[in-house]
């Protein structure tokens, strides 16, 4: 899809050109065709009376909160959204919506509000929970850098295109999960949204298996990503796979895997470097799909011995696809993600003749040939797939260019937090591929769902439910 490869490099360009990040939020604003209004955008600096840890400042239950002492102070900020058509997961109908201090106070038919209650007319437009991306990467250090949209930026972005709250990925530090959590708070304090915490685990051993009991019983982070690739850094073997899948049926946790045959990867780019292919088109070429359909089915079979759910992050290809539906198929317990650019670009663009224009779409597993996209779209509109994130990993052409003379030194990935909304809604909804409420599912409510499976109601359910997390959308 042409227009979307555009929106998603015209996105990216203006990170790379802002001076100043905190214009983000309006340069990215003027991208959009879908004319969006989130109301997190008008209230994220109002007062949010949240419950707060003593232990755990302005983060509970692995889900951060923006500071709840910034913007106006002093008085009760009222909104009523009126005459909007208000959609949830399985219903939608014409209703009002009254918030007081960020908090959906009542939802019902033709409300009457005094004078100062400021009132958003919503004739015409969808009134729905703004987006939950359940897969980002901010302020990352990742193959000798750092992604340049931290909390602050990647946030912003996000809020403009109707996400509403994210998940990161804490990478330990050292191994480290303890070190890694902490780094990954002091980068949030600069949060302008709701944000949680996936963990990473890069390698398993009884101090990091303690650490994981400490991450679930008092940080409220309850699942844990484990990778099959980047081999020499962040892959594990399958031994270390199968005592952190245990680990995590013990805790009661969801175990989470980047599918991806590190070791046939390592193959594949030796091959491709010997053959003398050494641009973005050999990033490709090197991590085919039968790798990662091999990496996916391999994961869930070792899911099944141990008996646990699994989430499989960012399927990407055909071969993914199916090892996922011939598990559900079976009554197994898998939880299908993909991400934006797999799901509405192909390959084409690694081929580009441009290195800049090419090293953009670098990302892992990569994005695949056409007809691919195709085949996630349906597999997401039959419920084969159920979530759809970003893998928002974003790096300028200054650090694309450290593998210009080698892919594999390219740093992987792509934009998207800002773009993921109005995507899906051009994708699967205009296409009439799945409905309203199916959207709303897609891109905020399934994720709760399989979320406080895992995790109390009391520490996850305040931000999912009662935050006035509105998105408005013209019909």
């Amino acid at each position: 899809m042409a227009a979307a490869a555009e929106l998603l490099s015209l996105s990216l360009s203006l990170r790379e050109i802002a001076s100043d990040r905190k214009s983000l939020l309006s340069q990215t604003l003027e991208v959009h065709r879908l004319v969006l209004i989130t109301i997190v955008f008008l209230l994220s600096f109002s007062l949010f009376p949240i419950a707060q840890s003593q232990q755990i400042p302005e983060f509970y239950g692995g889900v951060g909160y923006v500071d709840p002492n910034c913007g106006p102070q002093g008085s009760q900020l009222k909104i009523l959204i009126k005459g909007g058509t208000v959609v949830n997961a399985h219903h939608q109908e014409v209703a009002d919506v009254y918030i007081e201090d960020g908090i959906i106070v009542s939802v019902g038919p033709n409300m009457k509000v005094s004078d100062d209650v400021t009132v958003l007319d919503a004739t015409g437009k969808y009134v729905m929970p703004g987006g939950i991306d359940p897969h980002t990467h901010l302020a990352m250090e990742f193959m000798g850098t750092e992604t340049i949209d931290d909390f602050f930026s990647g946030q912003a972005a996000a809020l403009a295109g109707g996400t509403t709250m994210h998940i990161d990925f804490v990478i330990p530090v050292n191994g480290s999960l303890t070190a890694g959590y902490e780094s990954y708070l002091s980068k949030a304090k600069i949060s302008c949204m709701d944000y949680g915490f996936h963990m990473a685990i890069t390698k398993f051993d009884e101090v990091v298996s303690k650490e994981m009991e400490l991450m679930v019983k008092e940080k409220g982070i309850n699942s844990f990503k484990f990778f099959l690739a980047y081999k020499g850094s962040l892959m594990i073997s399958d031994e270390l796979l199968l005592q952190g899948l245990e680990k995590c049926k013990s805790l009661g946790a969801l175990a989470m895997v980047h599918a991806e045959n590190g070791d046939g990867v390592a193959a594949g780019q030796k091959r491709m470097i010997d053959l003398g292919i050494t641009g973005p088109e050999g990033h490709a070429l090197s991590r085919p799909p039968v790798l990662e359909g091999e990496a996916t089915g391999r994961a869930i079979r070792l899911a099944s011995f141990v008996n646990t759910p699994l989430y499989i992050v960012h399927v990407m290809s055909t071969d993914a696809m199916e090892e996922i539906a011939k598990a559900k198929k079976s009554g197994q317990r898998v939880i299908g993600e993909t991400v934006v650019s797999g799901l509405v670009l192909d390959d084409s663009w690694l081929w580009h003749p441009d290195f800049t224009t090419a090293a953009k779409y670098v990302m892992s597993p990569p994005i695949r040939k056409l007809g691919h996209d195709k085949a996630l779209q349906a597999a997401l509109s039959m419920g084969i797939l159920q979530l759809v994130g970003t893998d928002h990993c974003t790096f300028n052409s200054t650090q694309k260019a450290f593998g210009i003379d080698d892919f594999r030194k390219i740093p992987n990935g792509v934009n998207g937090i800002g773009e993921r909304m109005h995507l899906i809604w051009d994708t699967m909804v205009e296409s009439g591929r799945i409905s309203v409420t199916d959207y709303v599912k897609i891109t905020s409510t399934e994720w709760v769902k399989w979320k406080s499976r895992f995790q109390e109601e009391e520490s996850y359910g305040k931000t999912a439910n009662s935050r006035s997390s509105l998105a408005l959308e013209g019909t």
